[in-house]
């Protein structure tokens, strides 16, 4: 019974404070709590669409320059420097013809020259797409996070393409 030798109308005394941190190593100083540090300001919508737009103007202006300029004619494009040396087609081999029939809408000429090279310009356009509906609305820029597992199979796909374009009974694949 605590309550009983004290007054009814007594004040209360407030409860005394947590113990204080201890002050900085070497400084006599009291310590003193720091201000917080104040929020990071929201980059604008203009600064974070800038990167998306720079790199889908990027894109553009290189199928732009290849639907334009035939790499089918010699003398526009270096050859492939695998192609040239031992003769075989490297998993690229037709990538910029493929890129020139995408460029003018022939999507059965550009599958005919690089299948794997549309699928990356469809993955890419994917990608870009999710890049710039993120950077307008202010979310994260998206990244790409995939196990080894999944990188070492890309590889293998590539590698087989890559050995089954240079057979005859894959000459389907070959540009």
């Amino acid at each position: 019974m605590t309550g009983e030798n004290q007054p009814v109308d007594a004040p209360r005394t407030p409860a005394a404070p947590g113990p204080r941190p201890a002050a900085p190593p070497g400084g006599d100083a009291p310590w003193r709590p720091q201000p917080a540090a104040p929020a990071p300001v929201p980059a604008s919508r203009t600064r974070r669409l800038a990167a998306p737009l720079l790199t889908l103007a990027g894109a553009v202006a290189a199928f732009a320059y290849v639907g334009a300029v035939d790499p089918n004619e010699p003398g526009h494009y270096p050859l492939c420097p695998m192609l040239r040396l031992t003769g075989v087609l490297c998993p690229g081999c037709g990538g910029l013809r493929s890129a020139h029939a995408f460029a003018r809408g022939d999507l059965a000429a550009a599958l005919g020259a690089n299948a794997v090279a549309v699928a990356g310009y469809l993955i890419f356009a994917g990608f870009l797409a999710l890049w710039l509906v993120r950077a307008f609305r202010g979310g994260p820029v998206p990244r790409i996070a995939l196990r080894p597992a999944y990188w070492w199979g890309i590889g293998a796909v590539a590698l087989l393409f890559s050995i089954v374009r240079n057979f005859p009974f894959g000459s389907a694949l070959a540009p």
